[in-house]
């Protein structure tokens, strides 16, 4: 049995990584444009393969941070005890523990990055207003990482698999 908890373990931290991953790449990519992005800009540049990569990068690692700290709440949440299969009640949880700042803004992460997944919006007006929506809830992301980070280590003792983003997530996220 306890076998079975160590490698439930050794899986949360590799979620760790992959949110300290997640947050940096996601950083690197928004430090590639100048904010706020305008619809002007982009409808001048639609052409710019590398502009779009950098837009379909920022999409992509913020959804990819948000399902990772997602993950590894419900993951922490059965460790610790906790019921994960009510991921709302989780999050109230997380927010009364100090980890999320607000369920509701969480909520709206949600909503904005399953808009980008579903929504193929030809109007660079509405493109420029989506990604400067994701970038002014970043932030509520990279506190929301540094809070979970550090709520793994002192309740349950764990680190991120590797430190190979460590020291580039907390200067990152501090």
């Amino acid at each position: 049995m306890n076998n079975i908890v160590d490698q439930q373990r050794a899986y949360l931290a590799q979620l760790l990584e992959a949110i300290q991953r997640s947050a940096w790449f996601l950083d690197q990519s928004q430090c590639k444009l100048t904010w706020p992005v305008s619809g002007d800009n982009l409808a001048k540049h639609r052409k710019d393969v590398d502009l779009f990569e950098t837009l379909a990068a920022i999409n992509e690692r913020f959804a990819k941070l948000q399902d990772s700290l997602g993950a590894a709440m419900r993951h922490a949440a059965l460790l610790m005890g906790e019921d994960p299969d009510n991921f709302l009640q989780l999050l109230a949880t997380f927010e009364k523990w100090g980890i999320l700042d607000s369920v509701e803004t969480w909520q709206q992460c949600r909503v904005v990055r399953n808009m980008a997944a579903h929504d193929y919006d030809l109007d660079y007006a509405g493109i420029a207003e989506h990604l400067n929506t994701l970038q002014s809830l970043t932030p509520f992301l990279f506190t929301t990482a540094r809070h979970f980070v550090h709520m793994a280590s002192s309740k349950l003792g764990l680190e991120p698999a590797s430190g190979h983003f460590r020291s580039e997530f907390n200067e990152l996220t501090h």
